[in-house]
C-alpha cells in the first residue's frame, strides 16, 4: 500500500499502539485481558530497564499497525527475537501492511544475528497462520503455551 511507512515507534505513538492493543485482544476474544496502559507501555519501552522494541505503520500521520517483540535466550540455540505481536487494524488488512511490518521484524533479527526468531499464533487463527505459512514458518503442535498470570 503506497503511502505506509513502517518506522521505530516512539513515546508518543503508545496511545495509538495501546488502541491497537485493545483492538487485537478484542479479535482474540480476550478483552478484559488487557491490563497493560499507555503509561506502562512508555515505562518499559522508553524508561529504565528497556523491555521490548516496536515498529509502528504509519498512514497520513496515524498509526494503523504495530510489531512489538523482545530479545529472548535460548539455552539450546542462544540469543533469539520473540514478536510478542503484530496487528493491522481491520480496516486495512489485507494490503501488505503487516507483511511490511513483519519483514522489517525479521531484518531486525537478521541484524542482531540471532540464531532463532519466535512467536505464537493461536490455532483457531486461520488468517494468521496463514499469512506466516508464507515465511516457510514451521508450526509446532507438540509444544504447550505454560503462563502464571501475577
Amino acid at each position: 500500500m503506497d503511502g505506509v511507512i513502517i518506522r521505530t515507534a516512539s513515546e508518543r505513538d503508545m496511545f495509538s499502539v495501546h488502541q491497537l492493543i485493545r483492538e487485537l485482544a478484542e479479535y482474540e476474544k480476550e478483552p478484559e485481558a488487557v491490563t497493560n496502559t499507555v503509561e506502562g507501555l512508555i515505562h518499559d519501552g522508553f524508561e529504565g530497564t528497556k523491555c521490548f522494541d516496536c515498529f509502528v505503520a504509519e498512514l497520513d500521520e496515524e498509526i494503523i499497525g504495530f510489531a512489538l517483540y523482545y530479545q529472548s535466550y535460548s539455552t539450546w540455540k542462544g540469543p533469539c527475537l520473540y514478536l510478542e505481536d503484530l496487528l493491522v487494524t481491520e480496516k486495512l488488512r489485507g494490503k501488505g501492511i503487516g507483511s511490511k511490518l513483519f519483514e522489517r521484524v525479521y531484518d531486525e533479527a537478521k541484524q542482531r544475528g540471532v540464531k532463532r526468531f519466535e512467536w505464537q499464533v493461536l490455532d483457531w487463527n486461520e488468517p494468521a497462520i496463514n499469512f506466516y505459512r508464507k515465511y516457510g514458518t514451521d508450526f509446532y503442535n507438540d509444544w504447550m503455551l505454560c503462563k502464571i498470570n501475577l
